[in-house]
This record gives structure tokens, C-alpha cells and sequence, in this order.
């Protein structure tokens, strides 16, 4: 690989790189360049988590203003542009994982290198790859196609991904979600194929803490609360093993827990630092996730919950504080290779999440909306403060239909999806429309694109019934017609 001569894509990866940093437009010019610059790309793993969050941010105002085409937009030259250079950006950061340099091909040279792909000529996502490893030396070999990272498949679906839109992996598979999650699950020496997390050097190690765990939640939180000490709570990690737990000193890059957890009959937390045990982890590549751990309906609820901001008076601290333990909870999860419920944490783990749950809740009875849905999903997913899971069950549409109930488009649309799918709830079609129209007055955006779909739909169907009823009209009027015709010659 090392001894292959640069292609002409390789030449173009280095201008556009060149020409962003020199703040150089490209020829063509390029969409969302200046708020490329504002997400910061200084070739982290944290950088792919900003660049995701930009391609989530400009997917949803598309569908707000109507202007959500993937045809049309790739027939753009800036977008398409822009879609290219994050392709080679991505590239350009795994393969300094990997300590190599990028070799980019076209579909020319990869279906001279690599003839058994199965290239599509005109699928733009296709048509360029990027080998950001050289430990795949002969091409021939089964798992040569290993070290290929086709970049703008992950793009795509990120922007245009939908049920009647799926995207599939040239190489097999279902294309990552996000550029950081494509990248993560192509890091070296770092990967198990159930559930370790990609870590591959000490750089790596901490691109991957700064990326999951937010400087200010490493560092011990003081609150004006008395009744609570939070501290900080650093990335999760587990093993196909039974999770071994030990109190150590922290120490830099090394991935620990710091959890403090209180109750009404202290009068003091205590502060317990969890080492999750780590195996030997072989050299690997881990495979595409299948499935992912959580459904769709909570992993966009959380997304939106991130996302679309509902102004909150009530339990805002509280919130606040389960939040940041939840989340680290949710994102080692979001990695795994196997539904949530499968993946195991350790039993302090487990009570600091109970204690997050708790909070939660004081929070929910407050009258934060956000806190409602988020304990909803916990409790409709089995794992809430209500150890029955049908009681769970009920909790959880409560907690989304009080939310509902107080304006909050994101309870809305969930709620709407509740009853299109009979989650929770008997299955009810009036009510998953009114719940949908609710939200799309409240300015949820992929409310309000339905809606309109839905009414574009009615308006169709509305017309062809009244082209059809003028049709069998003039059919009627024709046979009368004739039928007078008849009665008139035979008279005469």
C-alpha cells in the first residue's frame, strides 16, 4: 500500500485541506464552510462528534424550509463539495489513528484494485474510498477490502437517511449512523467484538475521554445544594467478562469512574472511583453495528432532547445533574454490538444510575418536561424506577402524556408515535394525528414536514375523487345521451 503511486483524489484531499485552512474558497465553491470553521476541525475524534451534530442541524432545517432533496442537492456543486471534504476530513483522522498517511481512490482505481466490489457506477457515495491502514499488504486476500473506508456513506445517511431511503455498504453492512461513530469502529488495536471500546493509543485514549466525557463534568461539580455533592463521572467501560471493580487512584488517560451518590439518611456522600477491568484486546476491526442497542423511537427522543430547547422553570438542577451521569450511561451504550438490555454494568455503576433515576424524578414531579420524557423512556424500556415492568409501562406513557400536555413538541411527537405504533397504548390512528398536528404547531420540525406530506397526500386523493366523480358525471350525461338519440330515431 505504502508503495502506491498518489492518485489524482489524493492531490485534490490535500488542496481542499490546504485550501479550508488558508480560508481559500474551493473551486466551486463549498456549502456550510464557515460553519465548518466553527466546528473547530483539529483532527480529533471530538471533531466527528461536532461535524455529526452540524450534518443532524442542517438535515433538520432542510425539512423545515422545504428544501430536504437529496436529488437536487447532490446535483449542487457546493454541496457536494462540502459533502467531499468531510469525506476527506474523516479520512484524514482515522488514518492519524492509524499513524498513516491517507491514500484516496476513485472508482477507476478501485475497481482495478479491488474487483470483487460491488460498485455502483452512479451511486455518488461510492465513488471514492479512502485505505487509512497498511496492514492489508496483497489485495487478493478475503479481508483485503478491511483497510478501505468508504467516508461519504456515513455522510449520506446522516443527511438523507430515511425508512424509504436506506443506505448499504458497498463493503456489507449497514452504514454507520455519523462519522464518529464510522470512524470509532475503525480504530486499531482497540476493538472487541462485544463490547470494548475503541481505544487505540495514548492520543486516542484521550481524543475518546474528551469526545464522551465534557472537561467540566472530570472535575468535581459543586452545587448550591446542600443535600447533594456531585462529582465527576468519567467514561464507562466494560468486558465480555464479569465486570471486576477495584477503588484506584486517577491517573491521565486512564478511563475511571467517579461516582458519589447520597440519600436522606447520610449526612455526607461518598465518593467511589470504579476501574472496569479491561482484557487483552486483540488487533481488530470492529464490525458495522447490525442493530442498534436502542430503538430509534428513544435514540432520536434523546437526540431531540439534546437538540430542540423547551424552556424549563422547574427542577433544572436536578435534571441537570441526572443528566450527566445518564448520558455517560447512553453513550457506551449507543457502542455496543447488542441491545441495551444485554449490556452489563457493575453494581455501582448500577446504583448511580439508580440515584440519577431518583433525581429524575424529583425533577418530573417538579414539572420539567425534559426530565418527564427521559424518565419515560427509562420506564418503557424496562428500566426506570418501577421494577414491574407493566406498572413501568404505564408510568412511562403518564410521564409522556403529562409532558405532552405542557406544550412540549418532543413529548408530542412521541406521544404521536406511541399510538401510530401501539407502543404503550392501544394503537390509535386519530389520536397519533392529533398528537402529530400538536407538535408541528409548536414547531417541531419533523412534525411539521409530515403534516404537510400528509396534507399534500389529502389534497391528491381529494382531487382524483372529484376527477373521478366528474368522470362517471360525464359518463352518465353520455349514456343519457345516447339513449335519447336512440328514442329520437326510432321515433322519427
Amino acid at each position: 500500500m505504502s508503495a502506491s503511486p498518489l492518485t489524482p483524489i489524493d492531490y485534490i484531499a490535500a488542496g481542499y485541506w490546504q485550501d479550508f485552512l488558508a480560508g481559500r474558497p474551493v473551486a466551486g465553491g463549498m456549502a456550510y464552510e464557515a460553519e465548518l470553521h466553527h466546528c473547530t476541525l483539529d483532527e480529533s475524534l471530538a471533531s466527528l462528534q461536532r461535524i455529526d451534530t452540524l450534518l443532524s442541524q442542517i438535515r433538520r432545517d432542510m425539512m423545515k424550509f422545504g428544501t430536504w432533496n437529496e436529488a437536487v442537492l447532490l446535483a449542487d456543486e457546493r454541496y457536494r463539495n462540502f459533502m467531499v471534504f468531510l469525506a476527506f476530513y474523516a479520512g484524514r483522522v482515522l488514518a492519524k489513528q492509524w499513524q498513516y498517511t491517507p491514500h484516496w481512490f476513485g472508482e477507476f482505481e478501485l475497481r482495478k484494485r479491488y474487483p470483487a466490489l460491488p460498485l455502483l457506477t452512479d451511486d455518488f457515495y461510492q465513488h471514492m474510498a479512502v485505505v487509512y491502514r497498511n496492514d492489508v499488504e496483497d489485495t487478493d486476500k478475503p479481508n483485503a477490502t478491511d483497510s478501505l473506508f468508504f467516508a461519504l456513506e456515513p455522510i449520506g445517511l446522516r443527511l438523507f437517511g430515511h425508512i424509504d431511503r436506506p443506505f448499504q455498504a458497498v463493503q456489507g453492512g449497514q452504514v454507520a449512523s455519523g462519522l464518529y461513530q464510522a470512524v470509532s469502529a475503525r480504530l486499531p488495536n482497540a476493538i472487541d467484538n462485544n463490547h470494548a471500546l475503541p481505544i487505540a493509543t495514548e492520543r486516542a485514549t484521550k481524543d475518546v475521554t474528551e469526545t464522551i466525557v465534557p472537561q467540566h463534568s472530570r472535575q468535581s461539580i459543586q452545587t448550591n445544594t446542600d443535600a447533594v455533592n456531585h462529582t465527576s463521572y468519567n467514561e464507562l467501560q466494560t468486558t465480555p467478562e464479569v465486570v471486576q471493580t477495584e477503588a484506584i487512584s486517577a491517573k491521565p488517560n486512564l478511563s475511571t469512574a467517579s461516582l458519589e451518590s447520597s440519600t436522606a439518611q447520610t449526612t455526607a456522600a461518598e465518593s467511589v472511583q470504579v476501574n472496569l477491568k479491561q482484557t487483552e484486546l486483540k488487533p481488530a476491526i470492529k464490525p458495522i453495528i447490525k442493530e442498534a442497542p436502542t430503538p430509534e423511537l428513544f435514540s432520536q427522543l434523546l437526540t431531540e432532547l439534546d437538540e430542540i430547547e423547551v424552556l424549563q422553570i422547574a427542577g433544572k438542577t436536578e435534571y441537570e445533574q441526572a443528566r450527566k451521569v445518564l448520558d455517560q450511561f447512553e453513550q457506551h451504550i449507543a457502542k455496543q454490538d447488542k441491545p441495551r438490555a444485554q449490556v452489563t454494568f457493575s453494581q455501582q455503576h448500577l446504583a448511580a444510575k439508580q440515584q440519577a433515576l431518583l433525581k429524575l424524578q424529583d425533577a418530573a414531579h417538579a414539572g420539567n418536561s425534559a426530565a418527564m420524557l427521559r424518565l419515560a423512556m427509562y420506564e418503557l424500556l424496562g428500566e426506570g424506577v418501577n421494577a414491574d415492568k407493566v406498572a413501568g409501562m404505564e408510568a412511562g406513557v403518564e410521564w409522556v402524556k403529562q409532558a405532552a400536555s405542557k406544550d412540549d413538541s418532543r413529548a408530542q411527537r412521541l406521544l404521536s408515535k406511541l399510538y401510530y405504533q401501539g407502543f404503550g397504548v392501544p394503537q390509535d390512528m386519530t389520536n397519533g394525528k392529533y398528537w402529530l398536528e400538536q407538535a408541528a404547531k409548536n414547531g417541531h420540525a419533523e412534525a411539521a414536514s409530515l403534516m404537510s406530506q400528509w396534507q399534500q397526500a389529502q389534497t391528491l386523493i381529494s382531487t382524483q375523487k372529484q376527477e373521478q366523480h366528474s368522470l362517471k358525471r360525464y359518463q352518465l350525461l353520455f349514456a343519457v345521451i345516447i339513449v335519447i338519440a336512440i328514442l329520437i330515431f326510432i321515433i322519427v
